[in-house]
This record gives C-alpha cells, sequence and structure tokens, in this order.
C-alpha cells in the first residue's frame, strides 16, 4: 500500500505533462510505517537521461542522480521508498522492459499521459520471486507533513 499526497500526486502529474511525448522518471522519498505502508514524502523529479532517441518509451536514472536523491534521502531521514514514470499514450501498467528493471520492495507508479494530458496513476510492486508486479493501493492523503 502507498500512501500519496494530492501535492505529490499533482507533482507526478506535471512532470508527466511536461515530459510529453518523452517518458518522465523519479524517485519517491519517504518511509514504511509499522503496518508496512509505504508513505511518500517528497516526488523528486529527474532527467531522463536515455540518449539513445527512446526516452518516448523508456526511460534512464544515472547513478549519479541516484546518489543525489539517495543523499537527500539520507539527509531527511527518510529512503528511497520507489520511483515513478510516465507511459505517454500508453496505459499506466508495467511493461516488460519495466518488470526487467524493476526490484522487489520498491513502489513503482505509472501515470499515463493521453496526448499531453495526465490520466490514470496506479503504482505497483514487484514480488519477491520477480515473475509479475502486483498493483499497490493508494492511499490519496489530503496534505503533506
Amino acid at each position: 500500500m502507498l500512501s500519496l499526497s494530492f501535492e505529490l500526486e499533482k507533482i507526478i502529474r506535471t512532470d508527466g505533462e511536461a515530459a510529453y511525448p518523452n517518458e518522465c522518471c523519479g524517485v519517491l522519498i519517504g518511509e514504511v510505517d509499522t503496518a508496512g505502508v509505504k508513505i511518500v514524502r517528497r516526488a523528486q523529479a529527474i532527467n531522463n537521461a536515455r540518449e539513445d532517441g527512446e526516452q518516448y518509451h523508456r526511460f534512464l536514472i544515472t547513478p549519479e542522480d541516484m546518489l543525489r536523491a539517495e543523499q537527500t534521502a539520507r539527509a531527511m531521514k527518510l529512503d528511497v521508498i520507489g520511483f515513478y514514470h510516465s507511459h505517454p499514450d500508453h496505459p499506466s501498467a508495467p511493461s516488460g522492459y519495466d518488470k526487467d528493471h524493476a526490484l522487489p520492495f520498491y513502489s513503482y507508479v505509472i501515470i499515463s499521459v493521453d496526448k499531453g494530458k495526465a490520466q490514470i496513476l496506479t503504482s505497483w510492486e514487484l514480488k519477491d520471486d520477480r515473475s509479475d508486479f502486483t498493483q499497490e493501493k493508494i492511499i490519496e492523503e489530503v496534505s503533506i507533513d
């Protein structure tokens, strides 16, 4: 289960629309509560570093950007708990490519962007055996702390 405030959801939606027709990407920083709910405290946009002309359906987070996100999380006494990216003109469900590059535990938020307008936002977690994703319920919080 993922707790995501309206304000942070809006940031992800705006990022998806701004990157269109390419994929946006970013890191979810937060914490896991005692009930196992991942609480997103910050959605940090990252420049899609993909340079092979595939940005319209692939994204890349460089090791340097990942390190900066980890450092930001640590400074906030939080952790990287997931990632987000957009699917331009495609559903907000993980692709085979997404599955091949995902790791268990993390939440993978996907926003579909249809003709430049953000649509359905979903969250997914890769099973421990890496066989498939399961969709996570998103709890929409009114505001962030």
